[in-house]
């Protein structure tokens, strides 16, 4: 029986699992939303979320903390300095997890945008600005 156990397998040994998550964490980090199965993005919601909660202290033992997962100095700084100061006030819920229509072709997997729920306003901006700018133009 499985009481109180935590956590999917995914059919993956823990040292592959933890890598995916790293990988999937860091990717989320970096471009602030993807692309993945529907199971993936509920487990990595909560490695992203403990992630921002450590940027959210700002201390020299978060940092570290945070270092251990990621493995990447301008990640971390990146995390700390620009993502962590978006949600000061908020009480968690820093992941948006977005259903879409089609599932992938091959295995029919159910297919999600995962994103954060405060992106940079430059890239908010500059999405809405483009189509702007064109309507302008013509």
């Amino acid at each position: 029986m499985r009481h109180k156990k935590s956590g999917r397998k995914f059919n993956r040994t823990g040292s592959h699992r933890k890598a995916m998550f790293r990988n999937m964490v860091r990717s989320l980090l970096t471009y602030e939303h993807m692309r993945t199965t529907e199971p993936k993005a509920k487990e990595l919601r909560s490695f992203a979320e403990k992630l921002i909660t450590l940027a959210l202290r700002n201390d020299l033992h978060s940092r570290r903390l945070a270092y251990k997962t990621l493995e990447n100095h301008q990640l971390v700084q990146k995390l700390f300095d620009e993502i962590g100061p978006r949600f000061i006030g908020g009480g968690g819920g820093y992941t948006r997890i977005i259903k879409l229509a089609e599932p992938r072709k091959g295995d029919c997997a159910p297919m999600v945008i995962i994103e954060l729920t405060k992106r940079a306003e430059a890239v908010t901006a500059e999405a809405t600005e483009t189509p702007v700018k064109e309507a302008q133009e013509a």
